[in-house]
């Protein structure tokens, strides 16, 4: 609830003083901040010298540069924006731990920065420039379809969970969890393309089978997404990226599957807009 009360508040807001993500530029600069603080003890467990500060500020840098849309950037070459703020995360990651004179360990922390840059800040910025693009709506429906296959995936393992899906990776995954996962975020896309062509939120001309293919697509990327965090996780041996989130974890790992499926939204949706 709180999550359809702050897109109608971004939507609303938006009309009146025709800005777009009044709302959602603070939440998510608050949430990713957070995300860069859990990765960063990822890499602390490695026995990588990385500074939550430093790792933060590039996972921010990273949502603010793939937040651009086509009618920010007028002339510029989008290209040249992501690659001028990577060079820049690179040079501050540089200077920043070679500060006191010392380059060990300045290769791995520079490298961890860069990663939290790409992993977070710009798959993450997607979900603005779909905001931007289309609207929050469309947004809610990303993420309502993916976390949907979460929830499928979890209740169907539980039950009849009997086939690991891939045991040296993320033991408690199986076949049984990944397919009855897909049948939910299918049915979840069916659904929400059929009520968002009543209500006339989002793509009203979309049919419900239409919604359904993208259900299973964005289920698919999604469990991809959990298992590059399970990757991640595992190789620092940790279960949770935190305890933030009683019941849940980290933030981390509530938009494990959301980051990896919002750039593939951004170009589905945008291919269905364009047809």
């Amino acid at each position: 609830m709180l999550l359809i009360g702050a897109v109608w508040l971004d939507e609303y807001l938006e009309r009146i003083w025709r800005t777009p993500g009044l709302v959602f530029v603070p939440i998510m600069a608050l949430i990713w901040t957070l995300a860069g603080v859990e990765i960063t003890g990822v890499f602390v467990r490695r026995s990588i010298a990385a500074s939550r500060a430093v790792t933060s500020a590039a996972v921010l840098l990273g949502l603010a540069t793939s937040s651009f849309s086509k009618g920010d950037l007028a002339q510029v070459s989008g290209v040249a924006v992501v690659c001028t703020a990577a060079a820049l995360v690179l040079l501050m990651s540089l200077v920043f731990y070679s500060r006191g004179h010392n380059v060990e360990g300045v290769v791995a922390s520079s490298a961890a920065t860069l990663l939290a840059f790409v992993y977070l800040g710009l798959m993450g910025g997607f979900l603005f420039v779909i905001r931007k693009d289309f609207d929050g709506w469309l947004v809610l429906g990303v993420l309502l379809v993916t976390k949907s296959y979460d929830i499928g995936a979890y209740f169907f393992g539980r039950a009849f969970g009997r086939h690991k899906l891939i045991p040296w990776l993320s033991p408690g995954k199986t076949w049984e969890g990944l397919f009855g996962g897909l049948a939910v975020s299918t049915l979840t896309g069916w659904l929400g393309a059929e009520l968002g062509a009543r209500w006339g939120v989002g793509f009203q001309q979309l049919q419900g089978w239409h919604g359904a293919a993208v259900g299973l697509l964005f289920g698919f990327v999604g469990q991809l997404g959990d298992l590059i965090a399970s990757l991640l996780k595992r190789d620092a041996g940790m279960k949770d990226y935190s305890s933030a989130l009683p019941g849940f974890g980290g933030v981390l790992d509530v938009l494990d599957s959301p980051l990896l499926v919002a750039p593939v939204a951004y170009w589905v949706l945008g291919a269905l807009a364009a047809a």
